[in-house]
């Protein structure tokens, strides 16, 4: 548990592979299966890790699907943990403009929507028609209409989610540095070049300033055949 404010939060870690120049997609926003078999069973064993799994709209859109766990042995060690098969997979979207067909909505997996007020209701009416489904939608509005994020760890908190896997986009991940709710990265270095100005980081936003950057402890690198694994930790004082 996070424990550097007096608000009880998940702990958090964000789990990405990206390009040599540090792109996580192509300029088309493409799905990105750049990566190697290692990285997915890397991403797989960081899951299996969590107890609930965020990630955005535009992910959710790109892919259509999320990770499940499938290794017969990290299934194992979470039945030995007395947890459930599969984290809870966590949608954030402050419309919930999402499409009730995707494969996602048919995939063995627990599904929360984590949305403002208007994306609740929203959802509710797509709902109201027998497609798609959530068993958990949280609301943390804030007062411009956009996501409160401080508002939502703490409801992932209080309904068990003490370790939180972040699985992207660079808008959120953004959002989260902003907010100071993130407290590891995993980044998985592929040895190829995207370019492009639009391509999508790790991280978006509006960026810092070098004088307000957020520094990192280097905890561990590892590298198979030609992919580096490097883990960090936020630097708090």
């Amino acid at each position: 548990m996070y424990r550097h404010s007096a608000t009880p939060r998940p702990y958090t870690t964000v789990v990405l592979a990206m390009s040599t120049d540090g792109k996580i997609a192509d300029v088309a926003r493409s799905p990105a299966r750049f990566s190697s078999k290692s990285d997915r069973t890397h991403l797989e064993t960081q899951i299996a890790l969590a107890d609930g799994v965020l990630f955005g709209a535009s992910t959710l859109r790109a892919y259509g699907t999320t990770l499940g766990i499938s290794n017969p042995q990290l299934l194992q060690l979470r039945q030995q943990g007395g947890v459930p098969p599969q984290p809870v997979q966590i949608v954030c979207s402050g419309s919930a403009n999402l499409d009730p067909q995707m494969r996602f909505f048919r995939q063995q997996v627990p599904r929360w929507l984590l949305t403002t007020t208007a994306g609740a209701t929203s959802w509710q009416k797509e709902q109201a028609l027998g497609v798609g489904s959530f068993e958990r939608i949280l609301v943390a509005d804030t007062s411009t209409g956009g996501i409160d994020w401080n508002n939502a760890f703490q409801q992932f908190f209080q309904l068990g989610v003490g370790r939180l896997a972040i699985l992207g986009g660079g808008e959120l991940v953004a959002a989260l540095l902003a907010a100071d709710l993130i407290d590891e990265f995993w980044l998985t270095v592929c040895p190829l070049i995207l370019g492009g100005r639009t391509a999508p980081t790790p991280v978006e936003g509006e960026g810092f300033l070098s004088t307000l950057a957020r520094s990192l402890e280097l905890l561990s690198v590892q590298t198979i055949e030609q992919e580096v694994f490097l883990h960090y930790r936020l630097q708090r004082s």
